[in-house]
């Protein structure tokens, strides 16, 4: 055994001095020595197993693609003012787009297809036909966005959607029990 400067004992391991002969291997046996590379045959089952990995990789690959393409599609319609829609009507031409404005109060009538209205922004009005039926909460005088297209002079809607506010106020607040007013805060 040697102790080695550590205090730690092991047996001691031969090794090479300068100019010590090793044996070297003949010839003969370098000779059956096969140092081709190894190559694995893969059966018919390795590949079916791969092929079907990387269709269902490429199909998950492919749905993903669609949803992002689908909705950034929908996030890339123009928004417009009435006023800036009706100054660049050539310039849109029949692509969609979003317009913003109020419903004209007196211009609304119900058609055979969904309603017609007019809409203004900063003192611009346009004609509107919409085709469908509007929300529940649509009526004259309020905000609008409008989902759609010039068509001559009248921009045609097959999207409708109304701004409101966030604050709910109960039709018959006397029905309901012990109901406060939310904005009156000395009551809290």
């Amino acid at each position: 055994m040697v102790e080695l400067p550590s205090g730690d004992r092991r047996a001691p391991v031969a090794r090479p001095e300068v100019g010590d002969d090793f044996e070297s291997p003949d010839a003969a046996e370098l000779d059956e020595l096969d140092l081709s590379p190894r190559t694995t045959a893969v059966s018919g089952r390795g590949r079916r197993r791969g092929v079907i990995v990387l269709s269902s990789l490429a199909l998950v690959a492919g749905a993903a693609a669609f949803v992002v393409a689908r909705g950034l599609g929908e996030a890339t319609l123009y928004f417009r003012n009435v006023d800036e829609a009706v100054a660049q009507r050539s310039e849109l031409g029949d692509r969609r787009f979003r317009m913003q404005g109020t419903v004209v109060p007196g211009s609304l009538r119900k058609t055979a297809e969904g309603v017609a209205f007019s809409v203004t922004f900063a003192g611009v009005s346009a004609d509107v036909r919409h085709r469908g039926d509007p929300p529940q909460m649509f009526r004259e005088g309020m905000p609008v966005v409008l989902e759609g297209a010039w068509h001559g002079d009248v921009f045609r809607s097959d999207r409708l959607m109304v701004k409101h506010s966030e604050v709910y106020v109960a039709k018959h607040p006397e029905r309901v029990r012990g109901q406060t007013d939310p904005t009156d805060l000395d009551s809290r």
